[in-house]
């Protein structure tokens, strides 16, 4: 029998530490070759590491939370027939920080996440009377940070918790500390400015609804807004360059395609996969890499290239609710734009007051190289474009 290592894998450009968020198996426990055997995450992305051959796991040299680099030896197979069974954890792992779920008994009837269930054991944080908020049935790191309890009234309970009961203080994630690190530096190195505008969505909602379901049937996915807006600002960048352009030194870099980012939020941050080359796509082209995407940030399998480059940026707050918001530049983009929610609103067309389908849009820009007029130029041309869905076919 032969032992066969488990080496952390390279983590993408410039990367070179990961959290160990989970450990599949146990030790002593049967293993097939190519089959999850730990999650990592990164400043940026959550990754798999799968199972280098068939046998058994001999040992674990890491534990959930530890910090490891590119390379390093997290594990050791025997390698051989499949075992089934999981063995006697060895006497000396005793201690390991694996040994601290023992700490938070999980109610059977909720489901954790492996986010979830390392904020739990490292707060040992018991799960049995929880009010899982989440999605079925799902405890969310909000239920953890600030708990609800079943019963918390009934007799015994403590009317007056303690400072320590009442806070808790969880180390941030690497992704957390990357957006934190990059949305200050956004701020400080561009003289952001903001612009507004409104988009009456009637007639784009009237298109979408008549043909939702025939464009549906035929590309097998749905239609959604998403891709009129792609379609819109790639149009507009073409039209209004500077706003697609990035500052290198004391250059400027235009760019002759359109990388859209859509920005997508996941239980454990923001990501922002790329549309490669946007403006070459049709419709279905880019609702089909929206959902795909969908799926990957939702099972934490975005990766590094996923979210390289970039020219410019889409935010939808409004699926969130949010009515008006001035989004932050993903730098070395000069530009982002807010998406917010649809609302009736009366406005005044021809003279007469009428009930339309309203969305305020915003546009955050780099004023060292985006003039105001430049802005508006390009939320309005997005307006235009939107308003009457017919331009866009028409190039015009």
């Amino acid at each position: 029998m032969s032992i066969v290592e488990i080496i952390v894998p390279p983590l993408g450009e410039s990367v070179q530490e990961a959290t160990i968020l989970s450990l599949t198996k146990k030790v002593g426990e049967g293993i097939k070759m190519d089959e999850l055997v730990a999650e990592l995450e990164t400043e940026k992305v959550t990754l798999e590491i799968n199972a280098p051959a068939n046998g058994s796991i001999a040992e674990f040299l890491v534990a959930i939370g530890d910090t490891v680099r590119v390379g390093q030896i997290i594990g050791r197979i025997n390698e051989g027939e499949v075992v089934s069974k999981p063995a006697v954890m060895p006497a000396q792992k005793a201690e390991t920080k694996l040994e601290v779920k023992q700490l938070a008994p999980v109610n059977e009837g909720h489901k954790l996440s492996p986010a979830v269930e390392r904020v739990v054991n490292e707060n040992s944080v018991s799960t049995a009377n929880l009010v899982a908020t989440g999605k079925d049935g799902r405890i969310t790191k909000g239920d953890v940070l600030f708990p609800t309890y079943n019963n918390a009234f009934s007799v015994g309970a403590k009317s007056c918790p303690s400072n320590e009961e009442r806070e808790t203080k969880v180390k941030m994630t690497k992704l957390r500390q990357t957006i934190a690190r990059r949305l200050k530096d956004s701020q400080n190195n561009a003289a952001i400015l903001t612009t507004f505008n409104e988009i009456d969505m009637s007639e784009l909602m009237n298109l979408r609804s008549e043909y939702k379901d025939s464009f549906e049937k035929k590309h097998k996915v749905k239609l959604g807004f998403m891709s009129f807006f792609v379609k819109a600002v790639c149009g507009a960048l073409q039209e209004i360059p500077a706003v697609n352009a990035e500052i290198s030194g004391d250059s400027i870099i235009y760019k002759n395609y359109c990388d859209i980012g859509v920005a997508v939020g996941t239980e454990k941050g923001l990501v922002v996969p790329i549309l490669r080359d946007a403006h070459q796509m049709d419709l279905a082209q880019i609702e089909r890499e929206i959902y795909n995407y969908g799926i990957k940030a939702r099972d934490g399998q975005i990766e590094m290239k996923d979210m390289a480059g970039g020219t410019f940026t889409i935010s939808n707050g409004g699926v969130y609710g949010s009515l008006l918001s001035t989004p932050i530049i993903n730098p070395p983009q000069s530009g982002i734009l807010g998406m917010h929610s649809i609302q009736d609103r009366p406005v005044v067309i021809k003279g007469e007051i009428k009930i339309r389908k309203m969305m305020y849009v915003a546009l955050s820009y780099d004023h060292r190289i985006i003039d105001g007029k430049e802005a508006v130029t390009f939320l309005v041309s997005i307006k235009n474009a939107l308003e009457d869905p017919r331009r866009m076919l028409l190039g015009v």
